[in-house]
């Protein structure tokens, strides 16, 4: 069997935010309408905010309007919240996210439920995840959405009618969020966890296997069903005692084993990770065009 296709998950990215940047300038120029995100980060955690430049640089460059909060480490949940109610009611504010961990003085769950859900760009509020499971129209997770659009693109869009499914993993950022949009897609959905008796042979079903359990290495190569698409949404680093010399990040999958026998699959670094933010735009641009009654751009 030859090797399997590599999924260039940065070179779709690419061309999703060149789609975006050409929505962004036919919503200014019909509509008089600039989608404005607002992203704010508490704290000094060093791995945020490099997530936070990069998040801004990407908005700016899309034509977007880009605006960014950031708050010492010892602001109180009070002062975050009332920030957030500010936000919510700017009108030229239309997707608002906030860069988590938070500082452990501030309960994450509290602050993600104050944000409007019609500009909750990360898709994580309770009434976007209701929204999601009972198919209403709604803003959904990054991850998972990028990760839907890299499956479409290899099996064609309306080909994942009757596909057996498997999902590793079942947080509500990435695996349940994924399950939901694959039923949605007309898959069969089986959504594990590292708890899942005999994980390798539920992973032999998989038509379509993404894996987002957050351990290096899990799915081996002898797990995958051949001519599987196989989704790695894992970001492990490896000790450079462990890689021979040098950090390196690796996936969930043991991709040299699995590129053997997979249809086709995700590198880690470059695969899954270049969507999220690309997505983050994409539904920054709906949320707008929500909020305003207009239609999304189809360019």
């Amino acid at each position: 069997m030859s090797e399997a296709i590599r999924i260039d998950g940065k070179a779709f990215a690419d061309k999703l935010r060149a789609r975006i940047a050409a929505q962004v300038k036919e919503l200014k120029s019909l509509h008089g309408l600039t989608p404005g995100l607002a992203v704010v980060i508490v704290g000094d955690d060093p791995a945020s905010h490099v997530h936070v430049r990069s998040k801004h640089k990407s908005t700016l460059e899309a034509g977007m309007k880009s605006f960014e909060h950031q708050l010492p480490a010892e602001t109180s949940q009070k002062e975050l919240l009332t920030l957030i109610d500010g936000l919510n009611n700017d009108p030229a504010v239309h997707g608002i996210l906030v860069q988590l961990p938070l500082p452990k003085q501030i309960n994450a769950q509290a602050v993600l439920a104050k944000i409007n859900p019609d500009k909750d760009v990360d898709g994580f509020h309770v009434i976007n995840a209701g929204r999601l499971a009972t198919g209403m129209p709604g803003l959904v997770p990054c991850t998972p959405l990028g990760c839907l659009m890299l499956i479409e693109d290899v099996l064609g869009k309306g080909n994942l009618v009757g596909k057996h499914a498997v999902v590793i993993g079942r947080s509500n950022i990435v695996g349940k969020p994924m399950a939901q949009l694959l039923l949605h897609a007309d898959c069969t959905v089986t959504i594990t966890h590292l708890l899942t008796q005999h994980l390798d042979e539920e992973c032999r079903r998989a038509d379509i296997l993404v894996v987002a359990a957050g351990h290096a290495h899990l799915v081996q190569g002898d797990w995958i069903k051949p001519g599987a698409v196989v989704i790695d949404v894992g970001i492990n680093r490896i000790a450079a005692a462990e890689a021979g010399g040098k950090d390196r990040l690796v996936g969930d999958v043991d991709y040299a084993a699995a590129v053997q026998v997979a249809g086709a699959i995700t590198p880690v670094p470059g695969g899954v990770g270049p969507m999220t933010i690309a997505c983050l735009l994409a539904n920054t641009v709906t949320a707008a065009c929500a909020l305003n009654d207009v239609e999304v751009p189809n360019v």
